[in-house]
């Protein structure tokens, strides 16, 4: 910690200094009251906070559940450290002992055996202490490594199990950077915090009452002069520390938004290149750097007069007790290697100074990110991911009906998707559902999935309500989704197609890429089926992509099949071959689809004509188009906007 001290030099003090002002060096930016986002204006980006969140209370039964298994260790760790303090305590005394016995040989005139017999007994006292030093203090480093190790381990398995089962209107809520940033930072920070308070906590605490009690056996006087000013150079840095705190939250604050723009610019790296916007970024991003350069310099003077004056006065104690000790010594009231025990452990009350006023800052911030990574692991969804009845396979038919349907995403509780929503999908049958953007289409497939829970009406599989239907069956097993822009995993194509149904084998697998006309285009990859794909499945075709996605869905043989927009990213080819596949695939399956291309609905068994949160037409694409009603209206809307 710092430098390691030298006789009668008070040094290390700048560590003091860093610590009292609340570790204001090497800053991490942390999202603490607030999910951080930034926007765009006037050419740079500012950093705006949702509606603050209170502080959470660190959860300190959650803490020992998370401790409990390595309860044992942590003991042994604290023994250890124990033992360490106990032996920093004796050090002194028995170096003094040394040098006495110097001291005494050189006035004496002793002969070479007589001063090797009487520091024989002395010196091995020093050696087996700092042997045993050495033994305890490996000890508790190993156990204490261990043991936060094994917590951060159990807190970020527990974090993200608990995180994984949110309900979907959590994500709406809370930003992925925000929820990594828990599973990383925080644990991360807590761990550091935990491990460094339990060591140096136990070490400073026992080291500087029993480096006084020894200071005080060695000489009540110099005691009472090294005691008394103490207190006063504590409080007069801590409000040094106090302003200095102030300057290293805009610090803190300016490297959020450095941060925030980076990672804004490389996360979304296709459309700066594809809008050619290299130079602006790096523009902006340079400008926010600069902004905090200029901060971190003036923070570094804040803290350079800090620890100037902070080795000023602690030196200056020692220069007291240096001519105070003088006078004992002169006087006869101390000896030479009392004074050198009196100086060692005087250092040692300066070295307990500084890692427990470390400890302050790091306590607090330790505290504050396992209060957050508490806070999440506590969370209970309100949808639950097991439980409920399921439907056996064979008596499954598949027909679905909404029925007076209500509801309003938890994040616009004002704002109504749809109101008194009534639809049927008979077995067997391909239901479209069109409507201008806004009406609620994607709505529908997303309660059917059971995504959310509805605030009015009944949503039935075989006239049972879905509420009561097990959601692990329900998704995993009688619904295959597939979505407008599906997401592939860095992971090989028989993982990503095997990811529908974990216990399919290989022979499955390519029969599912079959059906999905994907077999023949899989081969031509380079290494089949085990090609790994790129982040997010970049590396491949968007037709391609969807073809696997299909595979991927039809691998549990799902009884109803929702395609939300499937075909509306892809080309004119692309769609082609996937609107074959689709058509296809969906026959004796009940079929919901949600259409942006009208064109792509023709064939349907029915089609609903959503506006507004309620169907306002419903029939066939004849009698929709006999109608000319809405439907008509939006294939003209459509045809001209082709043209």
């Amino acid at each position: 910690m710092g430098k390691q001290p030298i006789p009668g030099l008070l040094v290390g003090s700048s560590t003091l200094a860093l610590g009292i002002s609340g570790g204001i060096v090497g800053l991490k930016f942390r999202r603490t009251t607030a999910e951080c986002k930034i926007k765009t204006k006037g050419g740079s980006r500012v950093l705006q906070k949702d509606a603050d969140r209170p502080e959470p209370d660190f959860n300190y039964k959650l803490f020992f559940q998370m401790l409990r298994p390595d309860f044992w260790y942590l003991i042994a760790a604290v023994v250890s450290a124990l033992v360490v303090a106990v032996l920093n305590i004796q050090i002194p005394v028995y170096l003094g002992d040394l040098v006495q016995i110097l001291s005494e040989s050189t006035t004496s005139g002793m002969s070479v055996s007589e001063y090797m017999q009487q520091i024989r007994q002395p010196a091995v006292k020093l050696l087996s202490a700092y042997a045993m030093q050495a033994v305890a203090t490996c000890g508790y480093i190993s156990l204490l490594s261990t043991v936060g190790e094994r917590l951060a381990a159990r807190m970020r398995e527990a974090l993200f199990a608990s995180l994984i089962r949110q309900d979907i209107a959590f994500f709406d809520e809370h930003g992925t950077g925000e929820l990594i940033n828990r599973l990383s930072a925080d644990v991360q920070d807590f761990k550091s915090a935990f491990k460094l308070c339990v060591s140096q906590g136990l070490r400073g605490t026992t080291q500087a009452v029993g480096s006084v009690v020894s200071m005080y056996l060695l000489s009540p006087k110099l005691t009472v002069i090294m005691v008394a000013t103490v207190p006063g150079i504590v409080f007069g840095g801590a409000l040094i520390g106090a302003s200095l705190r102030g300057l290293s939250r805009m610090v803190q604050q300016q490297v959020a938004l450095a941060s925030s723009v980076a990672d804004e610019a490389l996360g979304n790296i296709r459309t700066v290149r594809a809008f050619a916007m290299e130079g602006k970024e790096e523009e902006l991003y340079n400008k926010e750097i600069e902004k905090s350069k200029t901060l971190n310099e003036m923070l570094g003077v804040g803290i350079g007069a800090f620890q100037a004056i902070s080795n000023l006065a602690l030196n200056g104690i020692v220069l007291g007790v240096i001519y105070s000790g003088g006078y004992l010594l002169v006087t006869n009231e101390i000896q030479a290697g009392q004074l050198m025990s009196f100086l060692v452990a005087s250092q040692a009350i300066q070295r307990s100074l500084a890692s427990l006023s470390i400890l302050f800052g790091s306590a607090v911030r330790g505290m504050s990110a396992g209060a957050r990574v508490f806070e999440y692991m506590c969370l209970q969804p309100s949808l639950p991911i097991h439980g409920g009845i399921s439907i056996p396979y064979h008596s499954l038919n598949a027909n679905v009906e909404f029925n007076g349907v209500t509801f309003s995403y938890p994040s616009r509780q004002e704002q109504k998707v749809l109101e008194n929503f009534s639809m049927s999908i008979p077995k067997g049958k391909v239901m479209a559902v069109c409507g201008p953007s806004g009406a609620g289409k994607s709505t529908v497939a997303t309660l059917l999935e059971r995504f959310y829970d509805i605030q009015g009406g009944s949503i039935t599989i075989d006239g049972v309500d879905i509420r009561d239907l097990d959601p692990a069956w329900l998704r995993g097993r009688c619904i295959g989704f597939i979505s407008q822009e599906p997401v592939l995993f860095a992971t090989s194509v028989k993982e990503n197609i095997r990811y529908g149904r974990p216990d399919a084998t290989d022979q499955e697998v390519m029969e599912a890429a079959a059906l999905a006309h994907a077999h023949e285009f899989i081969e031509d990859f380079p290494n089949g089926y085990n090609t790994v794909l790129g982040e997010r499945g970049v590396t491949i075709s968007g037709g391609q992509k969807q073809r696997i996605a299909i595979a991927r869905a039809l691998i549990k043989n799902p009884s109803v099949l929702i395609l939300d927009e499937a075909t509306s990213a892809l080309d004119a080819e692309s769609e082609r071959i996937v609107q074959e596949t689709l058509d296809y695939i969906g026959r004796g399956r009940t079929v919901l689809v949600i259409a942006h291309r009208l064109s792509t609905i023709r064939n349907a068994d029915l089609i609903a004509v959503l506006a507004d949160g309620q169907i306002r037409e419903i029939g066939t694409h004849k009698e929709l188009v006999a109608k000319k009603g809405l439907y008509a209206d939006l294939i003209k809307q459509q045809a001209h906007e082709h043209h």
